[in-house]
């Protein structure tokens, strides 16, 4: 058995997948909501949008959408979505005054110091179905583990290798 085996234990795609979907809904339920109204747009599909801008500053709504997959529509209400949050900056494109260039905003808002501060904590317990702090700590511990190396670079290469490997069907 080669070292990854090892180190990966016995979870496959699929174990991974679905513990990727709990820990989406597990973070969805980290993000405090007190305040706002209701949107048309998830936590998801905001934080999809939210990452492109930062890894594409200075994009347009149909670059973004190109990027993640989603419709113009979708993108735009994320961005309305962002810009009320205070989490981005829009600009006219000097290059076609009809199109809007998104970027992070020079300055973080409040808003967002609150949602990046937000502890898991809380969340954590509710689907754990405990109240202990060592358990609570043991998996806050393994998440900053995978937070660090499973970055958002970590997808593009995945893709870029997935991009690069035969199709076999």
């Amino acid at each position: 058995m080669h070292l990854i085996g090892c180190i990966v234990g016995h979870v496959n795609g699929i174990e991974l997948f679905l513990l990727g979907r709990t820990l989406m809904k597990i973070g969805e339920e980290a993000i405090p909501t007190e305040g706002f109204g209701a949107y048309s747009t998830s936590h998801r599909s905001v934080l999809i949008v939210a990452t492109d801008i930062r890894a594409h500053p200075d994009s347009s709504v149909g670059q973004i959408a190109e990027r993640t997959g989603f419709p113009q529509s979708k993108v735009s209400a994320c961005i309305a979505r962002l810009r009320e949050a205070g989490a981005i900056d829009t600009a006219v494109d000097p290059a076609d005054r009809r199109r809007l260039l998104v970027r992070p905003a020079a300055q973080v808002s409040t808003r967002v110091v609150q949602v990046r501060s937000t502890p898991i904590d809380g969340a954590l317990a509710a689907a754990l179905g405990a109240d202990d702090p060592q358990r609570i700590a043991e998996v806050v511990e393994a998440l900053d583990t995978l937070a660090r190396h499973l970055t958002p670079q970590a997808l593009a290469r995945l893709r870029t290798a997935s991009d690069s490997t035969p199709s076999t069907g």
